[in-house]
């Protein structure tokens, strides 16, 4: 099925109760909001129903509104963010008290606060919990092999906080942790995923849509929207969720975004990166305008 192309959500928001957004790639890239974010989701808000940030962010919810707040984004726009980190430090919870290696740089600490976790040398530990590469080798995935089949070679099950494999930081493409557990996945290592496209993020953000409604709402009537094919938008097709594909150079699809003119190359190349994936949208836009 081909995709409608869209230039304005309230195109078709009234087929919708509720709004799951991901953040990093559609809402901003890091640096600055995408113009006319504020507006749509506040204008769905205000028309539809509850608009919940779903985001891979490997970090506890509460301290994403404070980024938020820097990048100029009001809390009326949203009404509640559900993040991997959050489904991480469920995850978390059921391998203790086994004891724990740490894989990440040390501004994700926050991550574990509040959590009593036994962290032990990789020789020692019971499972892997992955928050991103190492502050010495920070867009090197290869650089951390030798460490990674350590752990399969241990048997040891790994907790990925980010299934993203890469992330738009102010038009610099970053690695992300995601890109760790395919190479762990790849050496026979076994993980599991907090966020997106896995099922945990989504059953707590549909919690939370019901919380907000004050009933159950049935997965058709709540749109996904996100700017990655692999976790975004396979992750809503996995889910029940109709979803919107946003294209802009905010997000992670250079392939798409090279300065085409022809408008039906364009969508040529967005229905193929759609198909490497086995992936499906009902509408696709630029970026997310009202």
């Amino acid at each position: 099925m081909r995709p409608r192309f869209i230039s304005s959500l309230a195109d078709l928001a009234g087929d919708y109760d509720a709004l799951l957004c991901d953040a990093w790639g559609v809402i901003h890239n890091g640096v600055q909001l995408t113009p006319g974010i504020a507006q749509a989701l506040t204008q769905f808000r205000d028309r539809r129903g509850p608009v919940v940030i779903l985001t891979n962010a490997p970090k506890p919810s509460d301290t994403i509104p404070p980024q938020l707040d820097r990048l100029g984004l009001a809390r009326g726009a949203y009404d509640a963010i559900v993040t991997s980190g959050d489904a991480t430090r469920d995850a978390i919870g059921e391998f203790l008290p086994k004891p724990a290696y740490r894989l990440g740089p040390d501004y994700d600490d926050v991550l574990y606060q509040g959590l009593d976790i036994n962290w032990a040398p990789l020789d020692e530990a019971s499972f892997i919990v992955c928050t991103g590469l190492l502050e010495a080798h920070p867009n090197d995935p290869e650089a951390h092999r030798p460490l990674l089949e350590a752990g399969a070679a241990r048997g040891l099950p790994m907790i990925c906080a980010n299934p993203d494999t890469v992330v738009n930081y102010g038009g610099r493409i970053l690695i992300c942790a995601g890109a760790l557990a395919e190479i762990y996945q790849s050496l026979g290592g076994a993980v599991t995923y907090g966020g997106k496209p896995h099922a945990r993020i989504y059953a707590s953000a549909m919690d939370r849509v019901s919380a907000l409604l004050g009933d159950a709402v049935e997965r058709r009537r709540v749109l996904a929207v996100g700017d990655s094919v692999a976790t975004d938008i396979a992750g809503a097709n996995a889910n029940g969720f109709d979803a919107v594909f946003i294209t802009g150079a905010g997000g992670v699809n250079d392939e798409i975004n090279n300065g085409v003119d022809d408008r039906r190359v364009l969508e040529d190349q967005i229905m193929a990166l759609l198909g490497e994936h086995d992936a499906r949208a009902v509408a696709v836009m630029e970026r997310l305008i009202w």
